[in-house]
């Protein structure tokens, strides 16, 4: 088998192992649904629009505690140097581990199916902008959790890393919020606007699924992951 497919499966199937897996997955589909039920009844119409609006908030918050131990642990444990010398390259090793817990994230995200479909029945829901949401989730849970893989393998702490990735994703989510830019100056905006998750998030829950919206993400997720390859390659240049 691939030595990519491998290590995703192997990371993937081990964090099932732990019971921290199944808190996480409970506490996220608690914390969207509670909050979608929050003001479903009060709109009065069939729409999942307060749900995906959450979602990419609770992500700032939950992603980065599944990343953070992945390089961290490892490094604190000592067995990374076992993991690296094994004959499999960096960047075989990083793209196995961004696999599976993306893989983990959306299991998480597959499990919220069952709202659309509840939704779906009880009204006459748009499954345009549904449809543009969840890849919008899946796109930008790939560039969240690439960016928590990087900073994790900067730190043998998984506390630091939790932090780091959350201040992290909190500052290039709100970069393209109204709030922010309507602080910035006036020629900066569509830079902010460009670089932020949010905005691109925004765009793909209307429903229109722009090319620039899914580039970005992938360029965002492929610079991280190159990172990260680059974060493990320095170890040899160290020793």
């Amino acid at each position: 088998m691939n030595p990519i497919l491998t290590i995703a499966k192997k990371e993937y199937r081990d964090t099932f192992h732990s019971p921290i897996a199944y808190v996480f997955i409970s506490v996220f589909l608690f914390l969207g649904f509670w909050l979608f039920f929050a003001n479903f009844f009060v709109q009065g119409e069939a729409s999942l629009r307060s749900f995906f609006s959450w979602v990419p908030v609770l992500f700032i918050v939950f992603l980065p505690s599944v990343t953070m131990g992945r390089w961290a642990e490892e490094k604190k444990s000592g067995t990374i140097e076992i993991l690296l010398t094994q004959p499999i390259t960096e960047p075989q090793v990083v793209l196995g581990k961004f696999l599976a817990v993306f893989f983990f994230s959306a299991t998480a995200i597959l499990l919220t199916l069952p709202l659309a479909v509840t939704v779906g029945i009880l009204g006459n829901l748009d499954w345009g902008p549904v449809i543009g949401s969840y890849a919008g989730l899946f796109l930008a849970a790939g560039a969240y959790l690439a960016i928590g893989l990087f900073i994790s393998s900067l730190t043998e702490n998984q506390i630091v890393a939790f932090i780091l990735t959350v201040i992290a994703l909190f500052i290039l989510y709100f970069l393209g919020a109204e709030i922010v830019l309507m602080y910035v100056p006036e020629f900066l905006s569509p830079l902010f606007a460009m670089a932020s998750i949010y905005a691109h998030f925004e765009s793909l829950s209307r429903g229109v699924i722009d090319l620039r919206d899914i580039l970005y993400y992938l360029s965002v997720a492929g610079f991280f992951i190159l990172l990260n390859t680059m974060s493990l390659e320095s170890r040899k240049w160290e020793a």
